[in-house]
């Protein structure tokens, strides 16, 4: 890298990300900057640094099987007794009603 500062469209394409990752990143702490009046510049070296520690986009961690099932079994518990306390509520306002 020959220059020393970088807009945030530069350090996007640079990082391969877009400006407002970019700002995000910058709002974060994660890019080092340098005023310019109003603008922020990205250092080189905080280009270099982020490149240094990205890691590369994968799948979200799949969650146990047993944590599903516990999950699953959980809901259908829940659903069976709302079912129940439904029916008994309704069954309730069936005998208040009859003459």
């Amino acid at each position: 890298m020959s220059k020393q500062t970088y807009t945030t469209e530069e350090a996007a394409d640079l990082l391969g990300v877009t400006p407002g990752r970019v700002r995000q990143m910058i709002i974060d702490g994660l890019l080092e900057t340098e005023r310019f009046g109003r603008a922020h510049v990205v250092t080189a070296k905080a280009i270099e640094a982020a490149k240094q520690r990205r890691t590369k986009p994968g799948p979200a961690p799949k969650a146990p099987a047993e944590t599903t099932a516990t999950l699953n079994k959980a809901f259908r518990e829940a659903k069976e007794a709302e079912e129940t306390s439904t029916k008994k509520v309704s069954g309730a306002k069936k005998k208040l009603n009859k003459p």
